[in-house]
This record gives structure tokens, sequence and C-alpha cells, in this order.
């Protein structure tokens, strides 16, 4: 997987309350029963393994993501009282087959380079009967929380590197790959959350942090102030300065057969 944040802090402060507010509704919608055995594929800095740990009662949860640094963060949670983190490839799972009832990918299948791979081997590790989901921004229907930095960006002509598989966040396209993979009871979702910033400082301190950073230290002070600008005219603070910022993605959920 890449494109994505290589640090877990950064992610945090940047991502983590976005993925919270997601992945609550995503885990009310799947509803799953206590005491499953999980896997949560490309788990990050565990912000969404902690909600499963914390709300689910598992019995076991394996987290796997290919970044090291972001591990060492989720290695940090209370989750990991539970949870197992450790090295892995959403591609090429080094589990048995039927080893878990339920995979999940929260936030990442975009990143992916093979999302049908990635879903199939999901589908691999998980028993008949067992659940496969996720949930990904809606990259191309504006529901990505930097969507409105990132249109701006596009408009000063400063490009960022393309998300790798940004296609698979399509609602068609997931049902496409659960479907050719055989799986049953087929169910979609939109996620809406939204979050409210106290001012523009607050919404740009946190929006700017991570991988978006390089790009802006890449850019000309003069740009940067403009890009800024920009924002404050697109956002238009509420009553106290206040901003309030909505972003959605699409879920997806369906049963292994047999």
């Amino acid at each position: 997987m890449t494109g994505r944040f290589n640090d877990g802090a950064a992610y945090e402060r940047m991502m983590g309350t976005w993925s919270r507010l997601t992945g609550e509704v995503f885990l009310d919608w799947l509803a799953p029963e206590p005491g499953l055995r999980w896997i949560d594929v490309g788990c990050g800095n565990g912000s969404f393994t902690e909600l499963l740990v914390d709300r689910c009662a598992p019995a076991e949860v394996q987290a796997i993501d290919p970044s090291e640094p972001q591990l060492a963060f989720a290695r940090t949670r209370p989750a990991a009282r539970l949870a197992q983190f450790q090295l892995g490839d959403a591609t090429s799972l080094q589990f048995a087959d039927g080893r878990f009832d339920a995979a999940v990918m929260a936030l990442v299948i975009f990143f992916v380079p093979d999302p049908e791979k990635g879903v199939a081997e999901m589908v691999r590790v998980v028993r008949s009967g067992g659940t496969v989901a996720t949930y990904a921004w809606d990259m191309f229907g504006g529901g990505y929380p930097l969507d409105s930095l990132q249109i701006e960006l596009n408009a000063m002509g400063v490009t960022r590197p393309p998300i790798p598989s940004a296609g698979a966040s399509r609602i068609e396209v997931l049902e496409k790959l659960w479907v050719d993979q055989g799986l049953t009871a087929v169910e979609t979702r939109v996620i809406k959350v939204q979050r409210t910033f106290a001012d523009f400082d607050e919404f740009w301190s946190i929006s700017t942090t991570g991988n978006i950073k390089q790009t802006l230290a890449a850019m000309a002070p003069a740009d940067v102030e403009e890009l800024k600008g920009r924002m404050r005219v697109r956002l238009a603070a509420d009553t106290g300065g206040r901003i309030t910022y909505a972003a959605w993605a699409n879920a997806i959920k369906g049963r292994v057969p047999g």
C-alpha cells in the first residue's frame, strides 16, 4: 500500500477524529455479535482497531499494516491489550483459510494497489458465513475530509501523488468487487459525519498535518498564503468563527457463502 501516512501521531491528529466518527457508524451498521475473531486489514495507527476492541468484545483481533511507524503508534494504544499489531500486506495475508469470523478494511481500500486481490484475501481468511466489510471516503463524490483543500491546490496548479486505487471508493465499484468474489447478502450505505472546528486556524492546523505538510513545504510562502486565503473564502466560517465540515464514506458488507 502506498500513498499513506507514515507517521502514526500525525495521522491521529489529522484523521483520527474522522476515523472514529465514521467507524462508530460503521460498527453500528455491522452490529456484530461479541466474541468474534477479527482481522483489521490496513489498520494504520490503530484508530479503528481501538473501536473494535472497545465496542465489540472480540475474542481476537489481528491488525496488519505495511507501515512500521504506524504500527509503533498503534502498539501504544490501550487496544494493544488484546489486538496484535504486525506488519502485513493486504494482498497476501499470512493467515490460514477460514481463520476469522470477520474481516474489515477501514478507510484503506483505495490505497491497496490491487483491490480485487485485497478483497479476495479477506474472503479467503474468513469462515463460511462470516462477514467481509469495508468503508472508504467517497473520493469522487466530495466525501474526503481534505477534498476542499485538494480542489484549491488543483486550481493553483499544485499536484499531489495520486491515490493508487481511488476508483475503488465508488459505491458501484465496491459492490462489483463484493459480488465478483461470490459474497452474499451484500449491502451498501453512505456514512455521513461532520465535525466542528473552533475557527479557521484550528481547521488549518489539523488539516495540514501529515503528508500534505510535504506539499506545503515545497510551495513558495506566498503560494501557501494564497491557498489559506482561498480556503478561508471557501469555508466561510459561521457565527463565532466556527467551521462545521462534513465528510462521507461509502460502506459495504457481505457474507462468505457456504
